[in-house]
């Protein structure tokens, strides 16, 4: 084999070597940011079960607020769902936006049915209540968290993937885009969990 020849496999080789090593780093960028959802999914699984324990812990209370606690348990509902789609496909555009909106739309109805304590002073004084509700509140900045991780880690993935010449492969091996998770509830919604009872 001649000089040419051997220019002509090195640089074959290089590129081989090349492709491995971009291939198997937007792997491990894909299954990070896969990771750090499934550190929401968690958070939010957690939360999910606390949900109904508050609904059932203040229904006595709140007998008037019927409407209030049938919202809050069907923005449930539709979260479950959405966060169960996501799970299934991490990054992917529509669950991403899917699971935005239930979020933001279970933000919203606990918003308000924290808000209604303030009516009901007996509430204030439930320890079982005032447990529940900082136990929500506690996981709802470990969801914050999380999908802070998630978003980094969807960032550093999009922009390996879109950065060139990396883009060349990943388009190649169907690296698509994935997506955000964007908290979709007002300043307000977003605080209302907080609310104290004491």
């Amino acid at each position: 084999m001649g000089t040419g020849g051997w220019i002509v496999l090195a640089v074959i080789v290089g590129l081989g070597i090349w492709a491995v090593t971009v291939y198997n780093g937007l792997v491990a960028l894909r299954n990070r940011f896969k990771n750090a959802f499934s550190q929401i999914d968690v958070q939010l699984k957690r939360r999910y079960d606390l949900i109904p324990n508050l609904v059932e812990a203040v229904k006595g209370y709140m007998a008037h607020e019927r409407q209030t606690l049938e919202a809050v348990i069907k923005a449930r509902g539709a979260a479950v769902g959405a966060a169960q789609t996501a799970a299934a496909a991490p990054g992917d555009p529509a669950a991403m936006r899917g699971l935005s909106q239930a979020e933001g739309a279970l933000g919203g109805a606990l918003g308000r049915l924290l808000a209604v304590f303030e009516q009901y002073p007996d509430l204030k004084a439930n320890q079982n209540v005032l447990a529940l509700q900082e136990e929500l509140s506690s996981t709802e900045n470990k969801v914050a968290f999380a999908r802070q991780a998630y978003n980094d880690s969807v960032m550093e993935y999009n922009t390996r993937r879109e950065s060139f010449p990396d883009t060349i492969l990943a388009g190649m091996f169907r690296f698509d885009a994935a997506e955000l998770l964007q908290a979709t509830e007002s300043a307000e919604e977003r605080k209302a969990p907080k609310v104290s009872l004491t």
